[in-house]
């Protein structure tokens, strides 16, 4: 299975103060061998972004791509980087305000490259909702 990550997953798991930490980092390390991992542009940047934000600057845009660089190096060859490739003139028919582009963008960025979009975000049809208790995805 291919998991493109989203934003959402991928600052709980950078973060052991985060409230989905442990759920984010238990679903990842049930994850087989033969899953991968996948992130892209938009997840990386909004992983620094969020992460300068939550601690009100307190740690640098460079600190922040430092921790999400050594999150990914811990997966080794199961992370890949998957190119934004997807232009922004097509639109699920559930993505109605400018708050779900993203989320529509990414989805559509993920079936394109044979993933799913892995997020904690319920409002995401069709999306893979990492699971509370860890179970074979």
């Amino acid at each position: 299975m291919r998991f493109l990550l989203d934003v959402n997953v991928l600052v709980a798991w950078g973060w052991s103060d985060h409230r989905d930490h442990r759920k984010v980092t238990s679903w990842i390390a049930s994850l087989s061998a033969r899953d991968r991992i996948l992130t892209s542009a938009i997840p990386q940047l909004g992983f620094v972004r969020v992460s300068v934000q939550r601690t009100g600057g307190r740690i640098t845009v460079g600190e922040a791509g430092e921790v999400l660089e050594g999150m990914l190096a811990v997966l080794g060859r199961r992370h890949e980087f998957v190119p934004d490739d997807q232009a922004s003139d097509r639109w699920p028919g559930w993505c109605l305000t400018s708050s779900q582009t993203t989320d529509a963008h990414l989805l559509l960025l993920a079936d394109s490259h044979e993933a799913r979009l892995a997020t904690l975000d319920t409002g995401i049809p069709n999306a893979y909702l990492v699971p509370d208790a860890v179970a074979r995805p």
